[in-house]
């Protein structure tokens, strides 16, 4: 299969191009390095990377920011950074890539834990990751010609800690490469409408 990895060079996407890479032509998208660039944020620039591409048998979302701040310190314009890159820069890959990906082919989105395990400073997160779940789960009935669509939602990774581990604190992490296989079940699997937790 022919496989997008959209934040392929992240820790999370370098564990998922290593895992799929061994039984398929990975493509890996960024939006300064990878085979192509792209920047979810903006809707020609996901158009214009699909069109470069051709066909796809699978896409995948290994990338989206979000701010951390106390819900005190969160304005309408911190909401709309989290929304318009990991929300909407998600929907606009499935939007713009439906009429690339070929007949039973499919999207893997991501989220993470704390759409159901909520943290201090995570409201933006927590919002944002509810919501690309609910459009996966309404995507799944819609999409045409047998295309699938899930969402990994995984536990704060270990190779991240170092980073968030204040955030985190009591949270058991789970590596790059368990997380990684979540994605391949979505892709090389059959189910859709799914919401694969690993944590």
């Amino acid at each position: 299969m022919k496989v997008l990895i959209v934040g392929a060079n992240g820790t999370l996407g370098k564990a998922v191009a290593a895992e799929l890479g061994a039984r398929h032509n990975v493509v890996g998208a960024s939006r300064s390095s990878g085979d192509v660039h792209v920047d979810l944020r903006d809707a020609a620039s996901v158009e214009t990377m699909f069109r470069e591409l051709g066909q796809v048998d699978a896409v995948i979302c290994a990338a989206g920011k979000v701010p951390f701040a106390p819900l005190a310190e969160l304005n309408e314009a911190k909401y709309l950074e989290g929304l318009q890159d990991k929300l909407l820069g998600q929907i606009r890959l499935v939007s713009a890539g439906t009429p690339h990906v070929r007949d039973g082919g499919s999207f893997t989105l991501i989220t993470g834990i704390l759409t159901e395990q909520p943290i201090l400073s995570g409201a933006v997160a927590s919002t944002v990751n509810g919501a690309v779940e609910a459009f996966v789960r309404a995507a799944a009935i819609e999409l045409p010609r047998g295309i699938r669509i899930n969402v990994v939602s995984p536990t704060v990774l270990t190779e991240a800690m170092h980073a968030y581990a204040p955030y985190f604190r009591g949270f058991e992490p789970v590596s790059a490469a368990r997380a990684a296989m979540a994605f391949a079940r979505s892709v090389e699997g059959r189910q859709t409408g799914q919401v694969y937790k690993i944590w």
